[in-house]
């Protein structure tokens, strides 16, 4: 017969909401700060690796994907998880995406993507510096929620991606929203720290210039900008790309995260209501070559005022609030710029050391193999004669042993077929040999020299810059925002 026990109702309320807090915040909404993944986030990815879904390979239905992660991995709603597989394939939501989409997976105007049943998908090209290496014993697995399969704790990201995507959640009690940024500047930025890891945010500034958001803009006022990435928190105001051409206000970017139809729909609601004056017509004539909106002005209408009146009431110009809080094991913990960088760097020298330990292992396992062929090549008659005069295999095993093989290069030899036992294939096997040599020799010198895995380290990063790094599309004006007075807001006119 089971015990009722008796507790205190605001104990249990305290237990049970903390238990829910730690459950969102660890395994929902925050980010690791090594590769910038939520849970969700992670197990697509890991999915679609398992799906075979690369790059190369044709595109899949979205429901296979959803249906694999709920079924493995993931145990929530599958409309929850369509909804991240979504944000990843976005280009105007991601600054470099990880999913490739086809279909409609919703737009900058706000439009909603179509049901899974109807999209398709597959990883990016850049998805592979994120989810690859996992097979080299890099990273540690656990098993999944029902203990059938194995899921990575995390993955070995070869560059930042909680800097490069950015991201935004809300858990219990705390939020994140962290800025994407341009991974040509980031990459730069982890260089120089690997060489000098003692380099101040200051000194880490003048490299990484500030956020780069996929939808361009400006970003106006450099002090919240210094304060965020010294503190983790800061606010910054991020404005539309436009131009004043007489008549006409020509809109070609638009701040991050603000919808293009609700932009429109907010202006004229604005013209509507007597705010904004001077406007006559409003147009949307966005195409596949880009985002342009034209405001026509009223005859005599001065563009400044109204120009002014839209920064102050529109999302022409919106604040953009910056918190870096990220789990740092299964502490959430705001970062600073310099902490983000550190913790990712770590995180990858770990990486590199784990997959330089596999691949030795491996060597030698194959080293030992090629060795064990040259030699049984080398005296191919008494190894013929000896195997032949056995019994069977394992007295064959034996008597290779005996012979002074190894019993890994034994079970080799007995594999070997007649056609491995040409000149040839002695070469062949000579030239792996001395490949596996010099291999070996590398690894040992990454595992017991601090500088040549810190330059191997440095190798790797400019390759992914060289492979991935692109040009800056959110350009930063070091002008302060000014806060737009009554009067410039009204056009100057004689009154009586």
């Amino acid at each position: 017969m089971s015990k009722i026990l008796e507790v205190e109702l605001e104990d249990e309320l305290k237990t049970s909401y903390l238990d829910y807090a730690v459950s969102v915040i660890v395994g929902r909404a925050i980010p690791d700060a090594r590769d910038g993944l939520k849970p969700v986030q992670r197990r697509i990815l890991y999915a679609m690796k398992e799906l075979n879904l690369l790059p190369n390979r044709p595109f899949r239905k979205s429901a296979t994907v959803v249906g694999e992660v709920i079924g493995k991995y993931h145990p929530h709603g599958d409309q929850a998880v369509y909804e991240a597989l979504v944000r990843l394939a976005q280009d105007f939501t991601m600054r470099y995406p990880l999913i490739q989409g086809q279909g409609n997976f919703g737009s900058i105007d706000g439009d909603p993507p179509s049901a899974y049943r109807y999209t398709e998908a597959r990883l990016s090209p850049i998805a592979l510096e994120v989810i690859g290496e996992i097979d080299e014993d890099t990273v540690d697995f656990v098993p999944n929620f029902d203990g059938q399969y194995k899921e990575p704790v995390i993955l070995a990201s070869k560059f930042p991606n909680l800097l490069a995507n950015g991201s935004s959640g809300i858990a219990v009690g705390m939020a994140t929203n962290i800025p994407p940024h341009n991974l040509t500047e980031i990459m730069d930025a982890c260089i120089e720290m690997v060489k000098n890891p003692n380099i101040t945010v200051d000194e880490l500034l003048k490299i990484i210039k500030g956020p780069d958001f996929p939808t361009g803009g400006y970003i106006l006022g450099y002090s919240g900008l210094v304060k965020a990435y010294k503190t983790g928190q800061g606010r910054i105001t991020i404005r539309s790309k436009y131009r004043v051409e007489k008549d006409k206000i020509i809109i070609t970017e638009i701040p991050y995260e603000v919808k293009k139809a609700e932009l429109i729909k907010e202006i004229a609601d604005l013209v509507k209501e007597g705010k904004v004056e001077g406007i006559a017509n409003l147009r949307d004539e966005s195409d596949k070559n880009g985002l342009r909106i034209v405001i026509t002005l009223k005859k005599g209408a001065d563009p400044s005022i109204v120009e002014n009146q839209l920064l102050k009431y529109s999302n022409l110009q919106r604040t953009y609030s910056i918190n870096m809080l990220a789990l740092v094991g299964v502490q959430p913990k705001v970062l600073n710029l310099k902490e983000a960088l550190e913790i990712y760097i770590n995180h990858r020298k770990e990486v590199l050391i784990r997959r330089t330990k596999y691949r030795l292992s491996k060597a030698l396992h194959r080293l030992e193999i090629v060795e064990g062929l040259i030699k049984a090549i080398n005296m191919m008659d008494m190894v013929v004669k000896t195997i032949r005069e056995s019994e069977n295999v394992e007295e064959a095993r034996k008597n290779l042993i005996s012979m002074g093989f190894s019993e890994l290069q034994a079970n080799s030899i007995l594999e070997m077929r007649l056609s491995s036992l040409t000149r040839l294939q002695l070469k062949n096997l000579t030239e792996e040999r001395e490949k596996l040599q010099r291999d070996i020799r590398s690894y040992k010198l990454i595992l017991e020299s601090e500088d040549e895995l810190k330059r191997v380290m440095i190798e790797e990063f400019e390759e992914v810059k060289r492979k991935y790094g692109d040009k800056r599309k959110t350009v930063i004006l070091k002008q302060e925002v000014e806060d737009l007075d009554v009067e410039s807001l009204i056009k100057e006119e004689e009154t009586l």
